[in-house]
């Protein structure tokens, strides 16, 4: 009586560890990214909890806001990607930025991010 065995061959092995160490490759490069991004929509929400936000000066909502950035370790967003607009009741806070990071060689991933918050008299807007 003859068994033929059945499983995985060290080909398909090698190629399946392949497919998964590149996966978790492009993974380790974008979490950060959007870890960044999560940061950014949390300090953006934290502002608009805080009391009077709708009253302030514009420069003191940026510099809150980028107080907030600096304790996240936040490097990619700068001050001319950050536009705050009047709009009744409040403020209408814009952050749009890009991050791109090196893939392999030539190859970049690049990320687009674009989030806006109201920043009321009232607070936060769910």
């Amino acid at each position: 009586m003859k068994r033929k065995q059945s499983g995985m061959t060290l080909i398909g092995f090698l190629i399946v560890l392949a497919v998964a160490g590149f996966a978790a490759y492009i993974g380790m490069k974008l979490f950060p990214m959007y870890q960044e991004y999560y940061a950014v929509r949390s300090a953006m929400k934290g502002l608009a909890s805080e009391p009077g936000i709708g009253d302030m000066d514009p420069s003191k909502i940026q510099d809150l806001f980028f107080r907030r950035l600096y304790i996240n370790y936040s490097e990619n967003v700068k001050k001319s990607d950050v536009k705050i607009e009047r709009m009744e009741g409040g403020w209408l806070m814009k952050v749009n930025y890009e991050v791109r990071r090196p893939m392999v060689g030539n190859l970049d991933v690049v990320g687009k991010f674009d989030t806006t918050q109201e920043l009321t008299r009232k607070g936060a807007v769910p």
